[in-house]
């Protein structure tokens, strides 16, 4: 039997959310919980158990589990320190084992570490031993940091954005893991750094200039020497040292072809880079653009405050502006405030509280804006996703109603990619006539293929794609865009455990 541990630990970040992460953020889970839970969910240590559970002689070893129940600011010290302590104290009590599967995100950062996986994959290391191998699962946001690649005998990354391989992901490592155990692989992998901060439509897998570098990561996994292959351009909300694009490519012994093929898939990426950036609508002239709209629902993608990006969820920049404007749409927006919850509980549904809205989290981009309200519901917050089935938790919740704008305020931010906090709520998103989508891209279902009109709006916030503006301090650089004139000269480094 091949004992095989496995343990996630997940986060996405922005630090320029001025609220931090902390533990209790995270949906944990030790030993045979970790199976329990993961069984019902595609995620990717679901893909990676379908694959061990049917295989001949594996016997599957958990040991932790921890995935944030949204992305956010910066982990606090004190929770990275307990969130790792546990994550490797679950490999010390496992003993023996043959291998090791690692479902991690890659954009993660914490105030006393700027490289939570690959510290987690070093200290597994001197934990579980040098022999044994390691492969890595990773969102195509994370960051690629040579650490990482020191500790893993390979990585593997999604190829679909937005995100539905998920469990697809998982499978694909386990799959590369049991052929490394077998001995039937011996994996090389090349990495090149790729200057670019990349965000927009061109990023979209199925559509957007990028996928014909994802085709190309596709066709070199199917080759005959080919064991993974990616482009991972990263998460540009979280200012580390190691920020940047990378592509990799993992070989079956032959180095030559993973440098090779690396380079090709870097140089497809340059390709297109300038292309990588989002057209951005003023937020006056989003508004005024919206109002003339005659019929049909308008989407207003404030991706600044995207909290699966990292944003605090507090934004109530395109609201003010609606109401600056004396936009008379149906409006619906979804918000963060947890005193303005606590409020509408105390009052009850029906009643009317003149409170505040927004600027709860991040005061110094939001200030408060007051309004009359009507309770119109409350909730515990707690509801399934659309997408995926995940289990969500926004926290107490209450719909309020203030003339023309019904507001969906949160206590706790929570990923907002579809449509389930709305429909959780009993608000349905054609019915208005103006939305606000805190989400760079959601799947064309959810509202680009119905609305009458999109607006990417230049609103500010954590997660902006307006990137000069969010004051990066220590990624790499020069880098496109922060910098003029960037040049790109590929190089691909080699990384090799045996």
């Amino acid at each position: 039997m091949s004992r095989i541990a496995i343990a996630e630990c997940k986060q996405e970040v922005s630090t320029f959310n001025p609220a931090p992460s902390r533990y209790e953020n995270f949906r944990t889970a030790r030993g045979q919980a970790v199976l329990d839970y993961h069984r019902s969910v595609k995620e990717e240590v679901g893909g990676a158990l379908s694959v061990f559970d049917t295989a001949k002689h594996v016997d599957p070893a958990p040991a932790f589990a921890a995935s944030s129940n949204t992305s956010g600011g910066v982990l606090a010290a004190d929770s990275f320190d307990r969130l790792s302590g546990e994550f490797l104290d679950s490999l010390s009590e496992l003993g023996s084992v043959d291998a090791a599967y690692f479902s991690l995100h890659g954009a993660m950062q914490a105030a006393n570490e700027n490289d939570p996986e690959g510290y987690l994959l070093q200290e597994a290391r001197r934990i579980l031993g040098e022999e044994i191998p390691f492969v890595v699962s990773l969102d195509l946001h994370g960051i690629l940091t040579d650490r990482m690649l020191e500790h893993s005998d390979a990585v593997v990354a999604f190829h679909t954005y937005p995100h539905v391989d998920f469990f697809e992901t998982g499978a694909r490592a386990a799959k590369l893991l049991l052929q490394i155990v077998a001995g039937d692989v011996c994996p090389v992998t090349a990495r090149v750094k790729i200057p670019v901060l990349a965000r927009g439509d061109e990023m979209i897998t199925d559509t957007g200039a990028v996928s014909e570098c994802i085709r190309l990561a596709e066709s070199i996994e199917a080759s005959e020497a080919g064991l993974s292959a990616g482009v991972m351009w990263g998460n540009p909300f979280t200012d580390v040292p190691e920020l940047r694009t990378n592509s990799f490519v993992v070989m079956n012994g032959d180095q030559a072809a993973a440098q090779k093929q690396a380079i090709e898939l870097a140089n497809c990426f340059w390709k297109h880079h300038e292309k990588m950036q989002v057209p951005l609508t003023r937020l006056a002239d989003a508004v005024q653009q919206a109002a003339a709209v005659s019929s049909g629902t308008v989407v207003m993608i404030d991706a600044a405050d995207a909290t699966s990006s990292g944003a605090s969820g507090d934004s109530n920049a395109i609201v003010r502006e609606a109401v600056s404007q004396r936009y008379r749409g149906r409006l619906l927006a979804p918000i963060v405030d947890a005193a303005a919850v606590q409020q509408a509980m105390a009052a009850g549904v029906g009643a009317t509280i003149h409170t505040t809205v927004g600027g709860a989290l991040d005061p110094a981009r939001f200030q408060p804006l007051a309004v009359e309200a009507r309770v119109r519901s409350l909730s515990d917050g707690r509801f399934f996703s659309e997408s995926f089935g995940w289990n969500w938790n926004a926290g107490n919740t209450a719909v309020l109603e203030a003339d023309n704008v019904t507001l969906v305020v949160g206590t706790h931010p929570v990923s907002l990619f579809d449509r389930s906090w709305f429909y959780a709520n009993g608000q349905d998103p054609e019915r208005f006539d103006m939305v606000v989508v805190k989400s760079p891209h959601c799947e064309s279902h959810m509202f680009a293929d119905w609305c009458a009109k999109l607006i990417n709006v230049d609103a500010p916030g954590s997660t902006s794609a307006n990137l000069n503006g969010l004051g990066h301090t220590i990624c790499d650089r020069p880098i496109f865009p922060l910098d003029p004139s960037v040049t790109f000269h590929p190089v691909a480094d080699i990384f090799r455990r045996s």
